[in-house]
Parts: C-alpha cells; structure tokens; sequence
C-alpha cells in the first residue's frame, strides 16, 4: 500500500476543515467540497485541492469523509458522488445522523461497491484543527487499514465497536455521549443567567468550585463563551438543536423519556429564534432573557 493515501472530503465546516488539514499535513492528497466554494477556499493554501462537486472530490480515492450536517444531507450529496466512487473505497461516514439514517447510507455504500464506516467524532473546532478528536468507528475489517490511517491523521483515540457499520454501535454512543455535552452546556447557560439576573459576580461561580468535584473544563469553555460574549461557533445552536432531536427520537422509540433534553431542545429553538441559529451552542444563555433579545440594561454582553 502506497504510504499517501487519496482522501476527499465533503463538507469542510468547523469539523471538516481542520480534518482536512491534518490529513494534508500527514502526507496524504485531499480533495475537499463544501456547498459553498467559498467556505473551502481557505484550504487551497495548505495544498487541498477544492472542487466544484462532489464527484470530482471522490474520484478514484482511497477514502471518502462525509462531514455534513444530517443524514439526508449526506444521502444527497454521497448519491451526488455516487457515479465517482471506485470499487472497494473506504466511506468514513462522521457525520452526525443518529443510528436511524445508517441503514439507507449502508445501501447506497454496497450499491457502489464501498466500505461503509459509521465513524462519528467527539471534539470541537480546536480539537478538530489540532488532530486530537475521539473517534467511534464501527466498519468493516477490510477498511480499518485504510481508515485507521485516516483516523491516526485527524484523531487522538479511536475507539472501534463491530464490524457492522450500519448497526448504530458507533452512532448510538454519539448520542448518548451528546445528550451529556448538550446537558453541560444548558446547565452552563442557565447558571450564568440566573448568576447575572441575581447580581452575583460570575467569577466567584468559577472560583468556589475550582479543582472541587462540581468542576468540569467543559463548564469552564463555555463559561468562558457567555462571559467574553464571544459567540463564535465550535458547535451551532441549529446543530445542536438538530442533534437534540436526533436524541428525543431514539430515545422515544426505545420507550425512554428524556425530559431535560425535551426541555433543552426548546432551549436552543428559542435561541436560535432570537437570532442566534450560526453562533456557539453556548448561546444557550439568551434563550433565559426575554424574547427576541435580552434587554441590553439587563445583559450588556449580548451581541
């Protein structure tokens, strides 16, 4: 097997980009798409070549990474690339879909000959441009020697769970491990809010649980957000309400009520009808304050 692998990209968001680069810096050729040209355009200066559609991204590569946002999104632009796919090609689907959307993209995936890997990926946009994301990867045997290079490129640990990639092993742990992250960051939000509304200087929340077991670094970057009021994204409010309901459906049809993820999912709907849909899931925060916005007297930080 050559040592430079053939890897397109699709999607180059605040995960895919920083994928892309890594996989660049390792040695690898990449290719990248984004529906919006100009969004990948920045990868052309770290030698990525950007293409104008999917199926010229994917032709005659080794690997294929969907990094979209939604299933139906993936299913749209894979068929797309579909007539361009070669036999035997590694799709490392890391997108966020839910186990529901797999068994469709596993159909496409054999039509076309190539390895499915359900491969989604914990971490945020410094994680993604650092090379350091944890990757839940459930594939075929056939592809892990292609796919762990890719994943040795863009990630720090790779956890494999079967041999299936339609199965969901991959795509439920995602959930589940979401339904945590999304818990931390409304309880974050709404701390911060109550902290603002009662008068109490939000430097002493962080200073009273400091190194104590009520401490998490998580709780800390997004404290770290609402208090800078900068709300520049490493996960959208719209994707995480998008992953929220992913979350209510599988729960719902296995028989589990998930209330604070219910109540957390009109969070992020309110939020993002205040405006605040493309900016970090940390703003959260404004959906505490009155609709559309918070009133500036009462939260000079909203932006």
């Amino acid at each position: 097997m050559s040592d430079t692998l053939t890897v397109a990209v699709l999607g180059t968001g605040i995960m895919g980009a920083g994928m892309a680069r890594n996989l660049s810096a390792a040695g690898h050729e990449v290719r990248a798409w984004n529906r919006t040209r100009s969004r990948a355009q920045p990868l052309e200066a770290d030698g990525i070549r950007v293409t104008d559609d999917p199926a010229d991204a994917v032709r005659d590569a080794d690997a294929v990474i969907t990094m979209l946002f939604d299933g139906p999104s993936v299913l749209e632009v894979m068929r797309a690339a579909a007539p361009a796919l070669r036999e035997g090609v590694v799709w490392v689907q890391s997108s966020t879909v839910g186990p529901d959307a797999l068994a469709e993209l596993g159909a496409l995936a054999a039509e076309t000959g190539a390895h499915f890997l359900d491969a989604p990926v914990l971490g945020t946009r410094p994680v993604a441009e650092a090379g350091e994301l944890t990757v839940l990867a459930a594939g075929p045997a056939a592809a892990r020697p292609v796919a762990e290079r890719v994943f040795d490129a863009v990630g720090r640990t790779t956890i494999w769970l079967g041999d299936d990639g339609t199965a969901g092993a991959a795509s439920s742990l995602k959930l589940v491990l979401n339904t945590w992250v999304l818990a931390v960051t409304h309880g974050t939000a709404e701390v911060m809010a109550l902290a603002k509304g009662l008068g109490v200087d939000r430097d002493h929340i962080l200073e009273a649980i400091g190194g104590g077991p009520l401490d998490l670094p998580y709780l800390r970057a997004k404290s770290a957000v609402i208090l800078s009021g900068d709300f520049a994204p490493n996960f959208t409010v719209d994707a995480a309400a998008k992953d929220a309901g992913l979350i209510l459906g599988a729960a719902d049809r296995h028989g589990i009520r998930l209330d604070l993820t219910a109540a957390g999912a009109d969070r992020f709907h309110r939020a993002s009808a205040q405006g605040h849909g493309d900016e970090d899931m940390a703003a959260s925060y404004f959906a505490s304050f009155p609709d559309p916005d918070p009133d500036p007297d009462l939260d000079p930080e909203a932006k």
